[in-house]
């Protein structure tokens, strides 16, 4: 039986310094966006210092831009909804900072808890509600950034359903 390990064949990759792809300013993948909205999550100086709860409707602050993206802080007080809607050609993390929320789709309903993340990708429908009688903040990275919002009725997500 051979007991070389990968390291002992190929060397420690950290040891050749211009073997490593350098550290990106700015995410590219669908995997650096979620890592983005995970570091920013993580960060609670960097963000917890500007919620602000409002009753009338729901408050949002852009809190960082990239090329070709958006991070946007969402507060949402008990009942508070976003509507069935779609994000347009914008991809999204959505990540659930404080809180809880409720994601409804067309195909079912799921808690988002603190550290939840939701990826998902242009044409995708859905509802975030504030089930909870508590106040929660989420964090939503699009790419690109979002310019569309398009509200759907329950008949548009009910179609979309037997579609996929």
């Amino acid at each position: 039986m051979n007991s070389d390990s990968d390291l002992q064949i190929a060397g420690d990759i950290l040891a050749v310094q211009h073997l490593l792809q350098p550290a990106r300013e700015h995410p590219a993948t669908v995997a650096e966006f979620a890592g983005l909205a995970r570091s920013v999550a993580a960060d609670r100086a960097r963000w917890e210092h500007l919620v602000e709860y409002d009753a009338t409707s729901r408050w949002y602050h852009r809190l960082h831009t990239g090329p070709g993206y958006e991070v946007w802080l969402l507060s949402w007080v008990p009942g508070q909804g976003s509507g069935l809607h779609g994000h347009g050609d914008s991809s999204g993390v959505l990540t659930v900072l404080a809180g809880e929320l409720t994601e409804r789709t067309p195909h079912g309903e799921r808690t988002l808890r603190e550290g939840a993340q939701r990826v998902f990708a242009p044409g995708y429908t859905h509802e975030v509600v504030n089930d909870s009688l508590d106040g929660a903040v989420s964090l939503h990275v699009y790419y690109p950034g979002l310019t569309q919002m398009p509200m759907h009725t329950a008949a548009h997500c009910t179609a979309e359903a037997a579609v996929v």
